[in-house]
This record gives structure tokens, sequence and C-alpha cells, in this order.
């Protein structure tokens, strides 16, 4: 028998499957998809691999890394079941976690709350110490009060402390003496402290952060050594890899340190992907929609490279990097890819509010029950169960007859949920959900696209996950995107993502000055500070590294930064002024006007992001012969075209003529939908390319 060479493995696990991917050393993809298994998550990953490697005859001892991305720390934040954290701040500032920020999601809703604190008020503690703005001691840390603290602290079974003093990040001396005291008081507590999480200035944002690190610490550690442990007793290597929130890769034991940087992994491997495909397909502005079973994701790629949030949130109504949109929630200030998260995935739920109105989400049927057309108990209807009534969906089972599903059940939930009440037919209700959807996940792309400034007419739509390709050109339609592309391997395409993202790991450090003032030799000695760091992070040697040069500026006066890449590797007198000319343009660009000589710009922290390129064999894009033989079957395409009777073909059943819609396409890891108005064709690497003449 010959064994196939694999030297990489992905796995990435949503809240209703987890998705396996390799790739074997003559580029063949290999894919692998099963329901995850909550609450022991890593059992599907160890299931996951051993099935795949079993089908295709590979060797589990000859792998050499496992790529990982979860939702642990996200669920923890979302679900409020992450650590019994405590929070040692300066005196005066216990309450800066509830205060926030003045400003408010929606500015005319007088019922908006702000998101209960991680930190419940009688676990933050107040010690007396003062630094200035420059980092001098103006009082010196209260060692008596800090015994208090530690006494009180004792009686609270605390399994995680977040430290964060005022001005910090200039001077971390007080942080560091009450680190070394409290770990030596609490040896079993996870200890993050500001001065290394987030060396920034910002009270709120680098308390909320460090907060968050030590919040989500715990569970992704019991997760990540579990998982290690899985693999080890699997035959599989120990070495793990960890997808994080900013598009790279990092090994275990560091994201042990600092979990807050995992929190948004998975949705940032998909971008990663996309990124990739995109660039071999010849498209540069991208709208990447990830639908999976219990979130839709938007980001963007622009001038062929994912962009980082400046600012973002998690936990509210809609995770996002807009304060435009949806309810606050607390404050990640790390580099995040720019995505906009909403409750809008195939497992989320159907219901009817309290005035009769058809809603979607926030809550997911999840794996467990799952929607009500899997038989396992669930009913109440999904978003999955519409696509089946559509006829979108093959009858027979999804993901090529694995996961059985039936007609019955989903036609049952949503006559008794939501059409009977609502004095509806089954497919108009079917079809409300199924647009509805489309109208939460419109919300999402407008997040990343109109409230900044850009067109999403000037950009394709990148559509991944199980549910992507089902929804991708109506939403399309509606907001005038004239081409759709659905990726092989849709269905598993964050773990594709994952098996062609890099090492990385980043640095930060205050610089306040005037840009056109900037001291450029005092400025070079901390690049080369935090190239060290950066160095002895990902490990091996630095000429493998390619570092990366960032500068957040501002006009003087302004609260807030944007984030500006240098356009030469040696920060001189040219590089100031393109930094300057590249700031204004961005203003420009996200807020619609540039104060052009105005104002003078000001640096705010100088950033280093160091990547090591991993060795991935190129995609080999041959398609495979599906078992799919074309057929038909009615779908229903809205009120105005009613039932269509639809050619049901495979990915490979398309070649490189355009056909015509109405067409179903089914693949193992998801089915896409071609209305009766589009083309649909292959292209060289085997995307589908959905156009949309009328748009």
């Amino acid at each position: 028998m010959s064994y196939k060479v694999v030297k990489r493995v992905a796995a990435d696990i949503g809240g209703t499957f987890t998705d396996i991917a390799a790739v074997t050393e003559d580029g063949e993809l290999l894919t692998w998809k099963l329901p995850s298994t909550p609450p022991n998550f890593a059992d599907a990953v160890s299931t996951g691999i051993d099935a795949l490697f079993r089908k295709h005859s590979i060797k589990l001892s000859e792998i050499d890394e496992v790529l990982h991305g979860c939702t642990v720390a996200t669920n923890a934040i979302l679900e409020q079941k992450g650590a019994k954290t405590a929070l040692i701040t300066t005196k005066g500032f216990r309450d800066v976690l509830e205060i926030q920020r003045v400003r408010v999601p929606k500015l005319y809703d007088p019922l908006y709350e702000k998101p209960s604190p991680l930190v419940p008020r009688n676990l933050r503690f107040e010690v007396d110490e003062r630094l200035d703005a420059n980092g001098r001691v103006i009082r010196k840390l209260d060692l008596h009060q800090l015994n208090e603290v530690i006494e009180k602290l004792k009686k609270e079974d605390i399994e995680a402390i977040a430290i964060c003093f005022l001005h910090s990040f200039v001077n971390p001396t007080h942080e560091e003496m009450v680190e070394t005291i409290i770990k030596k008081e609490f040896p079993e507590c996870f200890v993050s402290i500001s001065s290394q999480i987030l060396p920034q200035k910002r009270e709120y944002e680098r308390t909320s952060t460090t907060v968050i690190n030590s919040y989500v610490g715990p569970p992704v550690s019991r997760y990540l050594s579990a998982l290690i442990q899985k693999l080890k007793s699997s035959n599989v290597t120990n070495r793990l890899t960890v997808m994080q929130s900013s598009g790279g890769v990092l090994d275990a034991d560091s994201c042990l340190q600092k979990p807050a940087h995992i929190v948004e992994c998975g949705p940032a491997a998909g971008v990663v992907g996309a990124e990739y495909i995109a660039k071999r397909s010849g498209f540069d502005n991208v709208i990447t929609l990830d639908m999976g079973g219990t979130t839709a994701k938007a980001s963007i790629i622009e001038g062929g490279t994912y962009t980082l949030a400046d600012e973002y949130e998690v936990g509210g109504g809609m995770s996002s990097s807009s304060a435009l949109v949806g309810k606050g929630g607390y404050a990640l200030k790390l580099p995040v890819i720019d995505i906009a998260e909403v409750g809008a995935g195939g497992g989320s739920i159907a219901w009817l509010d309290g005035v009769g109105s058809l809603k979607i989400g926030p809550q997911s049927a999840g794996a467990l029950p799952g929607p009500a057309c899997y038989g396992l108990g669930g009913e109440r209807p999904t978003v999955t169960d519409a696509n089946l009534v559509l006829g979108y969906l093959n009858p027979k089972g999804l993901a090529a007859g694995t996961v059985l599903i039936d007609k019955t059940i989903s036609e049952f939930a949503i006559k008794k949920e939501i059409a009977e009440p609502m004095r509806l037919g089954l497919l108009e209700t079917a079809y409300g959900i199924y647009s509805v959807a489309n109208a939460a996940m419109m919300r999402a792309v407008r997040a990343v696209t109109t409230y900044k400034g850009r067109d999403p007419r000037d950009f394709i739509l990148f559509a991944f996950g199980g549910a992507g390709g089902l929804h991708a050109v109506e939403l399309a339609k509606s907001l005038k995107i004239k081409k759709v592309l659905v990726p092989k391997a849709g269905g598993v395409f964050s773990a594709l993502g994952l098996l062609y993202s890099n090492l990385e790991a980043s640095e930060t450090a205050p610089f306040l000055s005037l840009l056109a003032e900037v001291p450029l030799q005092a400025a070079e000695q901390l690049f080369l500070q935090m190239q060290k760091k950066i160095t002895k992070t990902i490990g091996g040697d630095a000429e493998k590294i390619t570092f990366k040069k960032f500068a957040d500026l501002r006009f003087q006066g302004q609260a807030y930064e944007l984030n500006i890449p240098f356009q030469n590797s040696f920060l001189n007198e040219e590089e100031l002024t393109n930094l300057a000319s590249s700031f204004e343009e961005k203003h420009l660009t996200r807020y619609g006007h540039a104060f052009s000589g105005e104002f003078p710009i000001e640096l705010v922290n100088l950033r280093l992001v160091g990547v090591k390129s991993s060795s991935m064999p190129e995609l080999n894009h041959a398609t495979k012969v599906s078992k799919c033989k074309e057929c038909g079957r009615k779908a229903y395409f809205g009120p105005d075209l009613g039932l269509v009777t639809s050619r049901v073909v495979s990915r490979n059943g398309l070649a490189n003529n355009a056909i015509e819609g109405p067409l179903i396409i089914e693949d193992y890891e998801g089915t896409c939908i071609v209305p009766p108005d589009c083309k649909a064709k292959l292209d060289n690497m085997g995307n589908i390319i959905i156009e949309i003449p009328d748009n």
C-alpha cells in the first residue's frame, strides 16, 4: 500500500462542525468534516485527524505540526464562562471597566445597557501608588495595602488576576513588583500585567484587554493542554501551533501566556485563506463572507492584503471594529483582523419577538441538538431548515450523505413556530427566514465597507463556510456586487487557511512625538529592542524572519490613531514624508476629510511585526471526479419566480464553460446556489465564479 506524505494538518473547531484539512507533498488537498463534540471539543480534533488519515493511508507519526483554530476564548467571553478573575489597579481607577467610554453604539437608544464587566466590583481592588505620564514615581507602591488585598483575595477562590496601574506602559516597575508577590502567594493563579499585554496609553482599553487575557487564560490553558495530551495519545506530534486574531500562527506555549491574542482566531484563518486564494486567482479587492453553523463573519482584502482593525470589541450583539453597529462589547486593543460578526449561521434559530416580527439568532442550535432536520431532538427551526425546505439542500443528507437529515421535521418546525403564527405559507415563511438571515449578514458587510468609506461595488464577494455558497449570490445582488467566488473546499476553508498561515509575533511600544520631529536614532533603537523580543518568541534565526514596521499616527488634538505601514525598512526623513502622505490618504478614505497642513501629525506608537514563512506545497487545482450525479430538483427563488426546476451538478460538472442558472452545485463540503438570472463557471484554480449581470 502506498502512503501519502503529509507534514502539516489543520483543525478548525466551530460551534457546529469541526473541519480537518491537509495538503500532501504533491499538492493534493485532503479534507474531513465532522460534528463538533461539546463540551470536549478536543475529541473531534483527534477523531477527525484519525479518520482523514485512515481514509488516505497516511501515517500519523510523520506529522510535524498540527495547526489549530478554536472558539474557546471567544465562547468564554460570549457565554460569560471564563475564569473567576480579580483586578488590582491604581487607587481611584477601580471603576474604569464599568465607566468604559462616553460614546454608545446606538446614540438614540434610551434602553441601552453596557455589558456587565468581566470582573465584578467586589473583585476589583485598589492599591495606593502613582506614576506621572513620563513614568516618574509620584507615590511609591503601598505594600501594606497590597498585603491587605492579598488577604481578601485568599477568601475569594480566585482563578486569575489582572494587574493594571496608571502609566505602567512607560514604567512597569510597580506592576512587576506586584506580579512577583502575587505569583508567590497564588502559584496556581493565571496572572497578567498590562505592561506586558498592552504597553500603550488609554486606560480603559489597556485594562479591558488585560482583564480579557486573565479571564480567558484558565479555560484556554485547560483546553490546549487537553488537546496536546489527546494528540500525544493518538500518536500525533505534540507540536501544536494556534491561529492568532492577527492572522499569523504561534506555538501553543506562547499563546498560553497571552491567550487574548487568540480570541478571534477562527474567523482570522478564513480571511488568511481567502487572501491566499484571491491573490492566485487575480483578485485584489475582496469582501470575505464566512457563514458557518453559528455565525457569519465579513472582512475585506484590499490591494491584495487583509486589514487589521484600529479598534475592536468582542462580546456585544455584534463583534465588530465599528462603533456604529450592534451593542457594545469588551475592548480588545490587540492586532485583530478587521472582522464584523453576526449571529446568522446555518444553525441560527428563527423566532418571533413579542410583536410577531421574524428574527434570526443570535441563539444557535449548535452541534447538539443541531437544526431540527438532524432529528436529534431540536424542535426550533433554523436557517438550515429553511434552506432544506426551499430545496437548496439535498434532502438525502449533508456532506455527501454522511450527515442524514429529514425534510419533514424541518417543515413541521417552521409551520409550528413561524408560519402558522404569522399566517403564511410554508415556502413563503422559509424564504422569509432566508431573507432575514441575508439582511443580518448585510449589516456585517457594511460594517467593514460602507461604514469605513469603501464601496462594496468595487469588490468581489468571496463566500465560504458551510452555508456561504447558499446565501452569497442573493447577498451580492443586494449590495450591487457583480461577481461571487466560491472556493474549492469552501466548507472547510478556515482549516485550509490555517495551513497557509505563517508564524507571526508582534510588539508595540509607546513613542509620543510630532512626526516631523521624531528622533530617528531613538526610534530605530526601539525597533531593534522589539526585534530581539520577536525573534525570541518565534524562535530560529532572525535572518529567516521578515520584519514589518508600522506607526500609529493622528492629527494633534485627536484622541484616536490610524495604523500606517512603513514603505521602506528604515526610518529616515524620506520615510517620515511617506508616513505623513499615507496617513492623510487613509484619513481621507476613512472619514471623508484630512487636515492637510492644518494640524501637525503626531506619532503615538511604534509597532513591529515579525513573520516567518511556512513551507507549504502549492495546491494542486485539479478537480476530483465527484459522486454527485447530474439531476434536477425544484427550488424556491422568491415570490416572483416561485418553484423552479433546477439542475443539480457537482463542481467538476461546470468545467470551464459558463452555465446559466438555476443551478444547485453540490460539494462534499457545501452547496452553492446559482439563481435563474446568473451564470457560473470554474476558473483555473477550481473556484466557482458566479457572474450577476443585472448588477
